[in-house]
C-alpha cells in the first residue's frame, strides 16, 4: 500500500491518543526543557507560540519564561488561516477548542522564531497537520521565513517525501527524547 498524507496523518494522530497520556508530564518538561536549551541565548525576539491542545505537547511553561525577554505571539483564526496576535491573557476558548488572545489590530508579519504543533513531519521535514492548512496559509503571508521549531509529543517521521509543496517545513524537529536538525536524519 502507498504511504500518502493522509494515511500518514491517520497512523500518526492514532499514535498519539495512544501515547497522549503516558507520562504526559514527564514528557511535556523534557520537552519544555529541551526548547529552552535551544532557545537560551534568544533575547528581544518575535516569537510565534501555540497554545496546546489536549493532544499535543504543552510548552506553556517555555511560553511564560520566554514572554519575560520576547515578543510572544498567539495565532488568532480567521477565516481558513490565522493571524499574529500579542500574547496576553485571559485566553478564551474558541473553534476546535483552541485558547486565543483577544483579537488586535495591530498587523505583524515579521516573526524570528516560530514553534509549530505537527502530527507529523515527511522526509523533506514538512509538516503534517490537522488537515485545515492554517499554518501553510499563514507561512505564505509572512515576509521571511522565521527559523521554525515543529514539536510533537511523540515522534512520527517517515523517510518518505509525502507533503506538498506547499507545506511548511522546520529547520527542528523537537520531541521529549530526540531533537533533529534539518540536514540530519531521525
Amino acid at each position: 500500500m502507498t504511504l500518502t498524507k493522509n494515511t500518514f496523518r491517520e497512523k500518526c494522530l492514532d499514535k498519539l491518543k495512544k501515547n497522549s497520556t503516558q507520562n504526559k508530564y514527564y514528557k511535556d518538561k523534557l520537552l519544555n526543557k529541551k526548547l529552552l536549551d535551544e532557545l537560551k541565548k534568544v533575547k528581544n525576539k518575535k516569537i510565534l507560540f501555540y497554545y496546546p491542545l489536549k493532544n499535543e505537547a504543552n510548552i506553556v511553561k517555555s511560553l511564560h519564561i520566554l514572554r519575560k525577554n520576547n515578543e510572544i505571539y498567539l495565532p488568532f483564526m480567521e477565516g481558513k488561516s490565522f493571524k499574529m496576535v500579542p500574547y496576553r491573557l485571559p485566553l478564551k476558548k474558541k473553534k476546535f477548542g483552541i485558547f486565543e488572545a483577544g483579537n488586535s489590530i495591530r498587523k505583524i508579519d515579521k516573526i524570528d522564531i516560530a514553534i509549530v504543533p505537527v502530527v507529523g513531519v515527511d522526509g523533506g521535514f514538512q509538516r503534517v497537520g490537522f488537515g485545515k492548512g492554517m499554518y501553510d496559509r499563514f507561512f505564505v503571508k509572512l515576509q521571511k521565513k522565521p527559523y521554525t521549531i515543529f514539536i510533537q509529543s511523540t515522534l512520527c517521521f517517515t523517510t518518505k517525501y509525502i507533503c506538498d509543496s506547499f507545506d511548511i517545513s522546520c529547520d527542528v524537529i523537537m520531541t521529549p527524547k530526540k531533537t533533529v536538525k534539518k540536514g540530519n536524519r531521525c
